[in-house]
């Protein structure tokens, strides 16, 4: 550990007790933690979090406020979504997913390095206030990660893969959903219900396609996973952070 990382790690005991943060060293050290065959390409496992692939949307009362916020503004977060897909096009990019580039996967940014996109505010105000007051105020967004508009042209795919790690969550608001799209999480596949929100643990592996005739969006979410605290969500923003910086991403 860099000095950096034993410090906040001892004024985190300090603060919450000996004991508090005893998964995250467990997770650095051996490198042994039990994890199910459909994670394997995930980088980091947090010993202790549940493998439950596909998560009950209304079963975690810290995060159901954020989904019934979401959902209950849908109709205009897909208005003003469409405004901007049409008039700022610009504001879009290609997604770059682990540094491979999808010109056919379009992204725009509410949340990004750390920080809300102060410009995502004038493009899509309602999303960026929902984010910001239920998941960014209220601590609930893992802020190691990020939070966009995820669209998907249509012939997109995107192939199956494991994120980084388990102690986040994926929420997908389903904004703007065509026939003949879908995702599989950890081999069980679904499809999206416009206007409804889905929640699974992106350490397993998972896959997403359009098959349809107009571009599918949704708006991702990551959350911190409801079974770590909040000493180790601490523990993991500071062990992530420098992590980065000694890899000269940040």
């Amino acid at each position: 550990m860099t000095p950096e990382i034993e410090n906040a790690f001892a004024a985190i005991r300090s603060e919450y007790g000996s004991d508090s943060i005893v998964r995250v060293e467990e997770m650095m050290g051996s490198g042994k933690q039990q994890r199910h065959p459909l994670q394997k390409g995930a980088k980091w496992i947090l010993s202790g979090i549940s493998q439950q692939p596909w998560h009950d949307l209304y079963g975690h009362p810290e995060l159901e406020p954020v989904m019934r916020a979401f959902e209950a503004n849908h109709a205009t977060i897909k208005k003003e979504l469409e405004d901007a897909w049409a008039e700022r096009r610009a504001a879009f990019s290609d997604y770059e997913h682990y540094l491979t580039r999808q010109s056919d996967w379009q992204a725009l940014y509410l949340f990004r390095n750390g920080d809300l996109v102060s410009e995502s505010a004038d493009t899509v105000p309602t999303a960026f206030d929902v984010l910001k007051r239920e998941a960014v105020d209220t601590g609930k967004l893992c802020p190691l990660l990020e939070c966009h508009f995820s669209t998907l042209l249509p012939g997109a795919a995107i192939a199956p893969h494991c994120d980084l790690w388990n102690f986040s969550i994926n929420l997908h608001l389903a904004v703007d959903i065509p026939e003949a799209c879908g995702i599989t999480v950890a081999g069980e596949t679904r499809s999206w219900e416009e206007g409804k929100c889905l929640l699974f643990d992106y350490s397993f592996e998972h896959e997403a396609w359009n098959h349809g005739t107009r571009p599918r969006t949704c708006l991702l979410v990551d959350l911190w996973h409801p079974e770590s605290t909040v000493p180790e969500r601490q523990a993991l923003v500071v062990l992530i952070t420098e992590i980065r910086k000694l890899m000269g991403e940040g």
